[in-house]
C-alpha cells in the first residue's frame, strides 16, 4: 500500500454537508493511492463508534472513500486503515501506526470563521515608528516621566533605537497611515493590524491608560498647554501638558473621530482593519488605577482611581495587598487586572471588546495580547474568553479574534473562544530554524537545524495537527514582529542584541536570497501572511527593540519591495494559497518540497538552501494533478536575484523533473486543469 497518497483533511474537499430530503449527514473523505484495497473504517472518537467506508469515485492516481453520519454540532474523529494485518491510523499529524489523540480531526459546527480572514495578507503597524504625518501631537522632550526617566522626541526619523527606548518617540501617528493607504493598497495588503492605539505612556502603549480613548499623541490635540518637567522634577506632578492633553475629552473625541475615519479610508479600499487587546493588564497610569495621579488632577472630573483610596469603585479591578498590588511578572507599571474579584471589570471589558467591533468604530478584528495568561486561573482564563467571544460576535459576527499566544493552543480553539493565534510554533519557528538556524529572537543558533529538511516537517506538523484546519487558515504567520528580532537580520547568523552588539551589526553580512526565500514560503504555507511593516524593504535589527526602528522612507529596497509585490499577487490570484490543503512533496537534505491544492488549482513550492544545484523528481501525483497537465514556474528566486518570467512545464507520468539551484525558491501553479 502506497501510505504517501493517503490524505484527508478539514477542508471542504474532504469534509462536506449532504443536504437531503429530510435531512442533513456530515459526509467525511479520504483518498488512497488507487487500486490499493484496504478496509478504511472513520471511527467517532466520542461515541466510539465505527463506520465502514465505501468507494465513492475515482480519479487518476486516486480512490476517494466516504461515510456518511448523522449531522450534529461536533464530530471528533480519525481514520482506521487495515491493509491484511497491518493496521494504521490517519489523524491530522498523517498516517502513523499508533493513534495521536491530541491531532485527531474535528468537526464543530458552531465554529465558524470568517472567510475574509483566511489566508488574509495582513500588514503589522507598530504606530509611532510607521510614518510621521502630523507634527503636532509629538509627544515632546521632558513632557512627562516614564519608568524614571524623561520622555524624550527623536528628530532624527532614521536614528536606531537605545537600549531604553520605550520612553523616546520618533512621531508616527494615524495621519501618517492615512497618507500611505495607497501605497498599502499597491502593496497587496487586506488587513491592517495595528499594535496599540488606545491611550498609553510609552511607545509601544501595552499599558493601557484609557481604552475608551485612541492616544491623543497618535491621534489628535485640539486643546494643549504649557508645563513640561524641569530637571529638579522626579515625578509628574507638573506635567500639566501631558494631563491636558491625555484627558482633555475635546482631544480624546477628536482622536477617535480620526481613528473612524481612517477606519473608513481602509474599508473603502476593501483594507480590514484589527486592534491590539490588552486585557491581561493595564498600566500605571490608567484612569482606574492612577497611580501618577494624571486624572485627580484633571480639569475635566473623573473617578478617584484605586490607588489613591480603597472606597475607588475601581479597587476591586486589582489584587491590593496593603497598599501594593498585583503587577504582571512583578512590574508595577502593568497592573493585573483581578476580573474574578469584580463583575463590574468584566461587564466593563466585555463593553469595550463590543465597542470598537460596532459602528462608528467598524474595527473588524481583535488581536489579543499575552492572552493565555488573562486571570488567575485556566478555567476562568477560558472562561473569560468565552464571554469575550460571545460579546464580539454578539456586535460583529464578522469579526475576527486573534490570540498571542505560545506553545499548544487547542484549549482556547474549541469554537468557545479564539479563532486562531499568533501562529508562532506553525511558522515563525519551524521557518527561521530552517532557512536562518537562527532562534526568533537571535539569542540561539543551531546550525543543526538549518536546511533540516526532516525538522522543518515535523514542527509544521506538530504544530498545525493541533489545530483545527480553518484555524491554521486565520492565524498569523510572521517572519518577524514588534516582539523578535527582524528576519533579514537572522539570515546573518549573528547571535546576541543590541545591548551585545553594535546596531550596525544587525544589517552586517545579511542575505536577501534568504529573505526572498522567507517571504515566498510566508505567502504559500497555511495562514494569513502577516508582514512587520518595514520587513518587505529590508528592515533589520536585533530583538526589541531594535527591531522598532522606522520605516526607511526614502531609502527602501526598492528590488526586495518589488519582489515582495509580486508574491503578493500570486498569493492573492491562487485561491489554493489562502485556503487550499497542505500536502508534503520531498523532503530532502537541505530542500523541501509542498504544495497548496484546492480542487484542481495546484501551487508548488520548492525551496533549496543547500549550496549545490539539485536534480529532484517532484510526484505531481500527490496534487492530483492529471498526466500531461501543464504547470508553470511563475517565479523564481536565487542567489543573485529574482525572475518572474514564465517557463512551462509537462506532468509526465505523475513526475515532473527538475534541476533546482543553490538558495533558491521555485512557485510553480498549474495551468488550466
Amino acid at each position: 500500500m502506497n501510505i504517501e497518497g493517503i490524505f484527508s483533511d478539514e477542508t471542504n474537499e474532504y469534509v462536506s454537508i449532504q443536504s437531503l430530503k429530510n435531512r442533513q449527514n456530515i459526509r467525511i473523505q479520504i483518498r488512497i493511492f488507487k487500486d490499493d484495497k484496504p478496509d478504511i473504517i472513520l471511527v467517532n472518537h466520542q461515541g466510539n463508534s465505527e463506520v465502514v467506508m465505501s468507494k465513492l469515485r475515482s480519479s487518476e492516481y486516486f480512490d476517494f472513500y466516504y461515510a456518511d453520519l448523522e449531522d450534529r454540532d461536533y464530530l471528533k474523529y480519525y481514520f482506521k486503515i487495515i491493509d491484511g494485518e497491518k493496521t494504521l491510523f490517519f489523524t491530522r499529524f498523517g498516517v502513523t501506526d499508533y493513534l495521536k489523540e491530541d491531532a485527531l480531526f474535528e468537526y464543530n459546527k458552531s465554529f465558524t470563521l470568517p472567510d475574509w480572514a483566511k489566508g488574509a495578507l495582513m500588514y503589522q503597524i507598530f504606530i509611532d515608528r510607521f510614518n510621521r504625518g502630523d507634527e503636532t501631537n509629538d509627544v515632546v522632550d521632558d513632557e512627562y516621566i516614564y519608568i524614571g526617566l524623561p520622555v524624550k522626541h527623536k528628530e532624527n526619523w532614521d536614528e536606531y533605537p537605545s537600549n531604553f527606548d520605550v520612553g523616546y518617540f520618533y512621531g508616527g501617528d494615524l495621519a501618517g497611515v492615512l497618507q500611505k493607504l495607497d501605497y498599502l493598497k499597491d502593496f497587496g495588503v487586506e488587513v491592517i493590524y495595528f499594535n496599540p492605539l488606545f491611550v498609553s505612556p510609552s511607545n509601544h502603549k501595552y499599558d493601557t491608560q484609557d481604552y475608551d480613548y485612541i492616544d491623543p499623541h497618535i491621534g489628535v490635540i485640539v486643546e494643549d498647554t504649557d508645563g513640561v518637567l524641569g530637571e529638579d522634577d522626579t515625578d509628574n506632578k507638573n506635567a500639566t501638558k501631558y494631563v491636558k492633553r491625555v484627558t482633555c475629552k475635546k482631544n480624546l473625541e477628536a482622536s477617535n473621530e480620526l481613528f473612524i475615519r481612517l477606519v473608513e479610508e481602509a474599508h473603502k479600499r476593501n483594507i480590514k482593519v484589527i486592534i491590539d487587546g490588552v486585557f491581561n493588564h493595564c498600566g500605571s497610569f490608567n484612569k482606574w488605577m492612577d497611580k501618577e495621579g494624571i486624572y485627580k488632577r484633571a480639569e475635566d472630573k473623573y473617578p478617584i482611581g484605586a490607588y489613591w483610596s480603597r472606597e475607588s469603585e475601581f479597587r476591586p479591578y486589582f489584587n491590593f495587598i496593603g497598599n501594593e498590588y498585583d503587577g504582571w511578572w512583578g512590574h508595577d507599571t502593568l497592573p493585573k487586572l483581578y476580573y474574578e474579584n469584580s463583575k463590574k471589570l468584566i461587564d466593563e471589558v466585555l463593553g469595550i471588546a463590543k465597542k470598537w467591533v460596532s459602528p462608528p468604530f467598524n474595527v473588524d478584528g481583535w488581536r489579543l495580547d499575552v492572552a493565555a495568561d488573562l486571570g488567575y486561573s485556566h478555567e476562568f482564563n477560558h472562561r473569560f474568553w468565552a464571554m469575550f467571544r460571545s460579546a464580539v460576535k454578539s456586535a460583529n459576527k464578522n469579526a475576527v479574534i486573534l490570540a498571542e499566544h505560545y506553545g499548544d493552543p487547542s484549549f482556547w480553539l474549541d469554537g468557545k473562544c479564539w479563532d486562531g493565534v499568533m501562529n508562532y510554533d506553525g511558522f515563525m519557528e519551524p521557518v527561521s530554524w530552517f532557512l536562518t538556524g537562527i532562534e526568533k529572537h537571535s539569542d540561539r543558533a543551531d546550525m543543526n537545524l538549518k536546511g533540516n529538511s526532516d525538522a522543518f516537517f515535523l514542527m509544521l506538523s506538530n504544530a498545525l495537527g493541533k489545530m483545527p484546519y480553518d484555524s491554521v487558515l486565520v492565524s498569523m504567520i510572521q517572519l518577524s514582529n514588534h516582539d523578535h528580532s527582524r528576519f533579514l537580520t537572522r539570515t546573518n547568523g549573528i547571535v546576541g542584541r543590541i545591548n551585545t552588539h553594535k546596531s550596525e551589526d544587525a544589517s552586517s553580512g545579511v542575505k536577501l536570497e534568504v529573505m526572498r526565500q522567507a517571504i515566498m514560503m510566508q505567502v504559500t504555507l497555511p495562514g494569513a501572511p502577516t508582514i512587520y511593516y518595514g520587513d518587505e524593504v529590508g528592515v533589520c535589527g536585533f530583538t526589541d527593540p531594535d527591531s522598532r526602528r522606522t520605516y526607511p522612507w526614502g531609502h527602501e529596497n526598492l528590488e526586495l519591495l518589488e519582489y515582495h509585490r509580486y508574491m503578493n499577487r500570486w498569493h492573492r490570484v491562487r485561491k489554493e494559497l489562502k485556503s487550499g490543503s497542505l500536502i508534503k512533496l520531498i523532503s530532502d537534505a537541505g530542500a523541501v518540497c509542498y504544495a497548496r491544492v484546492l480542487k484542481d488549482n495546484v501551487s508548488v513550492i520548492l525551496i533549496n538552501t543547500g549550496e549545490y544545484t539539485k536534480k529532484i523528481d517532484i510526484p505531481l501525483y500527490l496534487t492530483g494533478m492529471r498526466d500531461n497537465a501543464i504547470i508553470s514556474r511563475v517565479i523564481y528566486t536565487n542567489k543573485t536575484g529574482y525572475n518572474v518570467g514564465r517557463v512551462t512545464y509537462e506532468n509526465d507520468n505523475g513526475y515532473l523533473n527538475m534541476e533546482i539551484e543553490p538558495h533558491s525558491g521555485y512557485l510553480l501553479v498549474s495551468e488550466n486543469l
